[in-house]
């Protein structure tokens, strides 16, 4: 392979697969999304796999995976069933890296998906403070100051995943998915200035979990903006970003592609090191 070729870039998560193919300035050729079941599947199941067949072979790939070691597998096996003998990088957070600094006490036990983000983000808002909110199935928080000092965060359930919890263990609350959800949020409720309270328990359920996420964030952006005495962006993202950036008073920039973003500056810094 030369490395001119393209970088696969994979991001495994607990409730898809994102990938890209993408050049080495950063153009990207082609993305999807697949289902942990659409991985696992065999490969005769039809529209199980991405659509690999007409990409130009890439230089290698690179793998954040959050999802545990059995999708990791065949993740490793449908990437050699397309592009037999592939380099497969599986990234983990490090020190430092691509600009990024990890003061976490134990820097390799912060998660991939977090590590990448932020080194997409400090490229993405560079000379920034920032403040990174992910909303997937757990919601994330990075506060990461503009020299890519990585402070701290917190981790607290995502927004399905608080619903679905608050139906699964109590007896007379419905248990909401996504869809019923978000057909039950109404975009005039949360642009309200006073309180909202609803009138039927689904959409108090819905609702209440809504402004549980939409608090915590602002909160943390204010306390954050109090304690640096600086401005701070911030940044929102994941499958529930529309829901709780609906409900959100505060300034917010929206970006969908912050883990992808930063697995292709790992890869780009890994293929410019120097061969032994």
């Amino acid at each position: 392979m030369t490395r001119h070729a393209p970088y696969l870039l994979i991001d495994a998560g607990n409730s898809r697969i994102k990938w890209a193919l993408v050049q080495a300035d950063g153009t990207q050729l082609a993305s999807g999304a697949l289902a942990h079941d659409d991985v696992a599947a065999p490969r005769t199941r039809s529209g199980s796999q991405p659509a690999w067949a007409d990409l130009p072979t890439p230089c290698g790939a690179w793998l954040s995976n959050v999802a545990g070691a059995e999708v990791a597998t065949h993740i490793a096996a449908l990437v050699d069933a397309h592009w037999p003998q592939l380099p497969l990088t599986t990234i983990r957070a490090s020190t430092r890296q691509c600009g990024v600094t990890n003061c976490y006490t134990s820097p390799h036990s912060l998660g991939s998906d977090r590590w990448a983000g932020m080194i997409g983000a400090h490229a993405a808002f560079a000379g920034e403070h920032l403040l990174l909110a992910t909303f997937g199935t757990a919601t994330t928080l990075e506060a990461l100051r503009a020299d890519g000092a990585f402070i701290g965060g917190l981790i607290a359930p995502g927004w399905t995943l608080m619903m679905r919890s608050l139906g699964e263990h109590t007896a007379q609350l419905p248990t909401l998915d996504a869809a019923r959800a978000r057909g039950l949020l109404d975009p005039a409720d949360a642009a309200r200035r006073g309180p909202f309270f609803a009138t039927d328990t689904p959409r108090s359920l819905s609702a209440g979990c809504t402004l549980a996420q939409a608090g915590l964030i602002e909160r943390m952006w204010r306390d954050l903006q109090d304690e640096w005495q600086v401005p701070v962006r911030l940044v929102v993202s994941g499958g529930a970003a529309d829901e709780v950036a609906s409900a959100l008073k505060v300034p917010h920039t929206r970006h969908d592609s912050l883990v992808l973003s930063g697995l292709a500056l790992i890869a780009a810094e890994d293929m410019a090191r120097p061969r032994v």
